[in-house]
């Protein structure tokens, strides 16, 4: 009788701890570096083309997901692209204003990530997506307090290879077409990848990895021709005054006397350089937004002293005031003060800024910050289109945070401005990223309706940019300076200031378009999986 012997192999050990986590981190890390990469493509930094990576990465994420997965990992993109983006909203407050609207902004790029992870299931998907995401600017652009359209990728693109896009159809299919290219990185790379593992892929799937990166660029070079910064109608001299403030932060507005003499004694050394021969005349003179605080029309002193250096510099002199009426909101005013007349004509400010210039849910906001008493008097929003007739030039007036909502900026050019002014003051964010960010809108802005751009700021950096988008002239920061240069004039419409919303309403149909597609698919996939024969509702 013979007897077998039976070996027991020993249990192996179950894998460290640190080995399952890993794989676990590899898209939510991705996702945060994907969100780096589009706040790295923005000003200052001259990188613009890494916002292609920074897409590819993120189709990369979140193709393919669950839904519940692509919201956490949307807010994780959109915290890594909003936190440093934002981060001078919290310059002088503190980092709760700061978080909050990072946070509120990230929300809303979760939101999109999940109709992007949606339609990226269905045909030519890149295409699909990157209407999400315009969909998504367009809904950010415009809610909650009248909308928060910063960080629109179109801003980041001043020095891009994409902008003349702009010309075509506005910021937002600026935005369409760099995240299309970027999706389409990625599909291309998952192509060449299926390529490599099967030898054959699917031709749709690789029509749509090309047309994803081709047809963008493509369309850039196509645009081209309607990038003009010819003098259509002329020229004007025109000059932009920053008087400085006298110290950073919130409380430069305790020295308003001081900050509204600083642009009058540099608008008076000015004139003086003008006698010299030193610099041409001008046609007219920019001051920036808050260049007096002091109420001209309250305040004798404060006018006797705009009046002096109106007549000094001898043009039509453009100043940015606070109005104080005796009753009813602040008035964020631009007056245009004519050296023989006075004050002839105003623009009050239509898109103020909540929690700046007024604040919404005052009570409740005050639970966070006790700056929110800052704001003792709310502003109230102007009715009226701003354009200004500066010595038979047709001036349209943009004052600074408007510069990022289109409709502000397009009904100056559709009210006849042969030139945009953007004045602004961003003393109140030191020397963070703030102003170069902005700074990029006004770039971005001259070619969507091929006018040029001039942009006159309190403490820097002001301005001086070509239709084309070029800076020509530009101020350094917190620098009492003066930019004095011909500008050209130009009244014929882009094919952009023409169309208005109609590029964006059309992204959003396409992008509401390809969710109802994928819901219907995905309920009736549902219903045939139960009609089944022996399908059991757990297996659904």
């Amino acid at each position: 009788m013979s007897a077998t012997i039976t070996t027991v192999e020993p249990p192996s050990a179950p894998a460290p701890r640190s080995r399952k986590l890993w794989p676990r981190l590899v898209r939510p890390a991705a996702a945060v570096l994907s969100g780096a990469l589009l706040y790295a493509s923005f000003p200052p930094r001259p990188l613009w083309w890494l916002v292609l990576p920074g897409f590819a990465l993120l189709g990369w994420v979140l193709f393919a997901r669950r839904l519940r997965a692509a919201l956490g990992l949307g807010l994780l993109a959109g915290l890594g692209f909003m936190l440093p983006l934002l981060h001078w909203t919290g310059e002088e407050v503190g980092p709760v204003p700061w978080l909050a609207l990072a946070l509120a902004e990230a929300v809303f790029i979760a939101v999109g990530c999940v109709g992007i992870a949606a339609v990226s299931r269905l045909a030519y998907w890149p295409f699909w997506a990157a209407a999400v995401w315009a969909l998504d600017e367009a809904v950010r652009a415009r809610v909650p307090f009248g909308g928060f359209p910063w960080g629109r990728i179109a801003f980041g693109q001043a020095d891009s290879v994409f902008l003349p896009l702009a010309a075509l159809g506005g910021t937002p299919l600026l935005s369409f077409a760099v995240v299309l290219c970027g999706f389409g990185l990625f599909e291309a790379l998952r192509q060449i990848r299926a390529y490599r593992a099967t030898g054959t892929v699917p031709r749709i799937a690789v029509a749509a990895a090309a047309a994803a990166v081709a047809v963008p660029v493509v369309a850039a070079l196509a645009a081209l021709p309607l990038v003009d910064d010819s003098a259509e109608d002329g020229t004007a001299t025109v000059a932009a005054v920053q008087g400085n403030v006298p110290r950073l932060g919130l409380d430069f507005n305790s020295q308003r006397r001081q900050v509204l003499d600083n642009h009058a004694k540099r608008t008076e050394q000015l004139a003086q350089e003008v006698k010299a021969g030193k610099v041409p005349q001008p046609d007219f003179v920019l001051w920036p937004e808050n260049s007096s605080d002091l109420d001209p029309y309250r305040n004798a002193d404060a006018r006797d002293v705009i009046d002096k250096a109106v007549k000094a510099i001898g043009a039509p002199t453009v100043i940015g005031a606070v109005l104080a009426p005796d009753t009813g909101n602040l008035r964020n005013t631009l007056i245009e003060w004519d050296p023989d007349s006075g004050p002839v004509d105003t623009y009050d400010k239509r898109h103020i800024q909540p929690f700046g210039e007024y604040m919404p849910m005052r009570s409740f906001v005050r639970i966070f910050s006790k700056d929110v008493d800052r704001v003792q008097r709310d502003f109230g929003p102007g009715s009226r289109v701003g354009v200004f007739d500066l010595a038979g030039t047709k001036v349209g007036l943009v004052t600074c945070y408007e510069a990022a909502f289109d409709d502000a900026v397009r009904d100056t050019v559709k009210n006849g401005g042969q030139l945009i002014a953007v004045p602004s003051n961003n003393a109140t964010f030191g020397r963070s990223e703030m102003t170069y960010q902005q700074l990029a809108m006004s770039q971005v802005r001259a070619v969507e309706h091929g006018r040029a751009v001039v942009v006159p700021v309190t403490s820097g950096v002001s301005a001086v940019i070509r239709p084309d988008g070029t800076i020509v002239q530009k101020t350094g920061m917190f620098t009492a300076d003066a930019l004095v240069d011909e500008v050209p004039l130009r009244s014929s419409l882009t094919p952009a200031t023409r169309m208005g919303p109609l590029p964006e309403g059309i992204l959003a149909l396409l992008a509401v378009a390809g969710l109802g597609w994928v819901t219907v698919r995905s309920a009736r996939a549902r219903n045939d999986r139960r009609a089944r024969p022996g399908t059991s509702p757990a297996a659904t």
